[in-house]
């Protein structure tokens, strides 16, 4: 028998942007693996809100887009005021597959026996090589395998994805994180809190799925230089603001103002985003 997320220590969370083509699939699927639904609606203008009615979840809607860091702040924030001890995160564009749902609850039980410690189970699509999986765009793997080397450098961390927006995440110690960023550079934020903290992470095999490379980020994000910028204005950013409880390496190469050298420029952090895809 498959099993099922234990309600009352685990919530699945599916942070949703004009999904209508996928929402019915996606939540039938979910349903078999999870008893606790939430969805945050991020200003959806489609028809998700009205499918969304049709389904027993639970569901934060945005009056107006807000931003993929945004829904995952509300996502945190719910699963803390209700009582669970855990967040499971997956987009709603069929590059999650819910079938893997059970992968991320067995690595929370053994996290909570102390078998696995980890405070954080990051799905990683590029953990272990599969014939069967997808190309992405090669803008996406580029940006995602730099960004992702340079947190490791900076951070001691061993990570090989580190925008898979699969994961699952103990809520005892996300709330000693302060987290403020709404787009799609949440993960720089994310990640250098968590490293801050002491955070234990451990990844996990996700299937690499691009069903629609053509899928828009939205905004300037479209452009790989500015998603680039972005990205890493947001992490020097951060890095300044937890200097304090850094290694003096992670900060090789910023300036005390808290912007990168010359060599990397700076970025303008507002665009629209969209919950439901990777973001690289």
């Amino acid at each position: 028998m498959t099993p099922r997320i234990d309600r009352s220590r685990i919530l699945l969370g599916i942070p949703v942007f004009n999904e209508e083509r996928y929402l019915p699939t996606v939540l039938a699927r979910v349903r078999r693996f999870a008893r606790d639904i939430l969805v945050v609606d991020d200003g959806s203008t489609d028809r998700t809100p009205a499918l969304l009615a049709e389904h027993p979840v639970d569901v934060v809607r945005h009056r107006e887009n807000r931003g993929y860091g945004r829904s995952m702040r509300d996502m945190l924030r719910a699963a803390a005021l209700d009582g669970y001890d855990w967040l499971v995160v997956m987009d709603c564009d069929e590059q999650h597959e819910p079938e893997a749902i059970p992968d991320f609850v067995q690595a929370i039980e053994e996290a909570d026996s102390a078998r696995r410690p980890a405070d954080v189970v990051s799905g990683s699509r590029y953990l272990v090589e599969a014939s069967d999986a997808d190309t992405p765009p090669a803008d996406r793997r580029s940006i995602n395998a730099e960004i992702t080397a340079e947190l490791n450098r900076r951070l001691g961390w061993r990570l090989t994805d580190a925008f898979c927006g699969f994961k699952a995440y103990r809520i005892s110690a996300c709330r000693r994180l302060r987290l403020d960023v709404d787009g799609y550079d949440f993960p720089m934020q994310f990640w250098v809190q968590a490293a801050a903290k002491g955070l234990a992470v451990r990844e996990i095999p996700v299937k690499l799925i691009y069903n629609d490379p053509s899928r828009s980020f939205g905004g300037p994000l479209d452009e790989a230089r500015t998603r680039r910028r972005i990205y890493q204005a947001t992490l020097a950013r951060e890095l300044l603001r937890c200097r304090e409880l850094l290694p003096t390496s992670a900060l090789q190469g910023l300036g005390v103002s808290g912007r990168r050298t010359a060599r990397f420029g700076t970025a303008i952090l507002t665009s629209e985003r969209r919950p439901g895809a990777d973001l690289g």
